[in-house]
């Protein structure tokens, strides 16, 4: 996925509610006409059928029946099934201009990252057109993919029938969204973890292997290692003055604790402090992962030698000597290279907890 998410030129396609069992452009379907009557909230699904090699599409077609039996009598429940990438930023955004009521993503952390994507439009929230300024649309998960690190932060599980439970209750709360600005200064959005050089490279390369589950992971990493040299990085804290980090292997801005298949890398990071955690790792070598890897998964790494970490509202990074080449990603997806810029939302969306 590309790091500068353009807005589509084409005109916005309507996403007005349609009768049951009706495909509209974006594929959406509802169980109920709502488009004039809206006493009941329209909750809409947005589900990644080929996350996690097809197995979140054929889990949400054995859920739904489910979904259905404890949630249609409290709300409208509309589907929309992706049809590749940027397709649920998109439909997020035309959910939220008609007045949903909550968008739920439906999916690994892939789908989570473009759902929270499509919460905004040109750095500004969207809005919906008709229902007035105290209206809001709520941010919902039902985690179903290769990984699910953001529910980890809470302690969820990957069952579906956890998540519609908590959707169900309908207790809220006002979720950090992280930014990110590249050299073009246009603003990016990330809801768990971005990431800066040897870890992010690793994510790139992944990315090509999800078809192997969460041995993604592994060959991202072996790849990642091959040619990687630690680098010198200056930072700027808070809008302060810029300092020299000395020999970075990787830098991590945490909204949330977890990336790469459950290493709680940012372990203090609270998505509702207000503050995101950066952790940086200077001067590891290939073994210096074997031997500490299990203090990376557990959390307690931020007393090992060469790792410190500090909270933050903004922090921007750069390299001393520009190459070009320093990879940057958020919430497992490529956002491009150094410099960029990094900044808190506090309380930015309504969230289903």
């Amino acid at each position: 996925m590309s790091g500068a998410m353009a807005a589509p030129a084409t005109p916005r396609a309507a996403l007005i509610l349609p009768r049951a069992s009706q495909p509209s452009a974006g594929g959406l379907t509802s169980d109920r006409f709502a488009a004039s009557n809206r006493r009941r909230g329209d909750f809409v699904f947005v589900v990644n059928p080929s996350g996690a090699n097809g197995r979140t599409g054929k889990q949400w077609k054995q859920l739904l029946p489910h979904l259905r039996t404890r949630l249609a009598d409290q709300c409208n429940i509309c589907e929309c099934i992706t049809s590749g990438p940027s397709h649920a930023i998109d439909v997020t955004r035309e959910a939220i201009k008609d007045g949903a009521d909550a968008v739920i993503a439906v999916g690994g952390d892939g789908t989570l990252h473009e759902v929270v994507n499509g919460f905004f439009w040109k750095g500004s929230p969207v809005r919906a057109l008709d229902r007035g300024p105290d209206h809001s649309t709520t941010f919902g998960l039902i985690p179903l993919g290769t990984g699910s690190d953001f529910a980890r932060t809470f302690g969820w599980t990957n069952d579906p029938c956890d998540a519609i439970d908590r959707i169900m209750r309908g207790v809220k709360s006002k979720l950090d969204i992280g930014v990110m600005e590249g050299p073009n200064r246009e603003p990016h959005f990330f809801v768990n973890v971005a990431d800066i050089h040897l870890s992010a490279k690793a994510g790139y390369f992944a990315s090509m292997y999800k078809r192997f589950g969460n041995l993604c992971y592994v060959f991202g990493a072996l790849r990642g290692f091959w040619g990687h040299n630690n680098q010198d990085m200056r930072i700027k804290v808070n809008g302060g003055e810029w300092r020299t980090v000395h020999k970075v292997t990787a830098l991590c801005i945490g909204n949330a604790k977890y990336f790469g298949g459950g290493m709680k890398i940012t372990p203090t990071a609270d998505p509702f402090s207000g503050n995101l955690e950066v952790v940086i790792l200077q001067d590891f070598k290939w073994y210096d992962f074997l031997l500490k890897l299990h203090r990376l998964y557990g959390g307690t790494h931020l007393s090992v030698n060469g790792v410190s970490s500090i909270r933050v509202q903004s922090i921007e990074v750069a390299e001393v000597t520009a190459s070009g080449d320093i990879f940057v990603q958020s919430d497992g997806e490529h956002f491009g290279f150094l410099p960029t810029k990094f900044s808190v939302l506090p309380g930015a969306v309504d969230f289903f907890c």
